[in-house]
């Protein structure tokens, strides 16, 4: 797991990096051009236009980082399923080992026993065929 997620990391951080300094330059750039006051236009109008580029800017952006949470939701359910379903087989095969553990375990009691009297019983006088 470590493995794979240094690997995603490396693979994944990059362009991240690369969008962030995208987008912190667009709206640095949308302030600069905004910040100056045109003659001939409204106050509001500037401010509503900024709001919307940045707003603009702002959704691309998390756009990306909410498609990465949603892709990295989806792995550690396929995670979390693969790790339940091993925790099953690995239940079911300890209940397996078990039973047979105790069947042995029986065999050998019944062996031991059988020997027990064997070893009890006089010898028999010989056999005259």
């Amino acid at each position: 797991m470590a493995v794979r997620r240094a690997r995603y990391t490396a693979e994944h951080d990059q362009p991240a990096i690369e969008v962030a300094i995208e987008v912190e330059g667009e709206i640095r750039e949308l302030v600069r051009r905004n910040v100056v006051t045109k003659p001939g236009r409204q106050p509001e109008n500037q401010c509503e236009l900024v709001a919307s580029n940045i707003n603009s800017v702002l959704q691309r952006v998390t756009a990306t980082s909410v498609q990465e949470i949603d892709q990295l939701i989806t792995e550690l359910q396929a995670m979390s399923d693969i790790l339940n379903s091993e925790a099953e087989r690995v239940q079911r095969e300890i209940v397996q080992y078990s039973t047979f553990t105790q069947g042995a375990l029986q065999s050998t009691k019944i062996i031991a026993e059988s020997l027990q009297q064997w070893k009890r019983v006089p010898d028999a006088p010989p056999r005259s065929d």
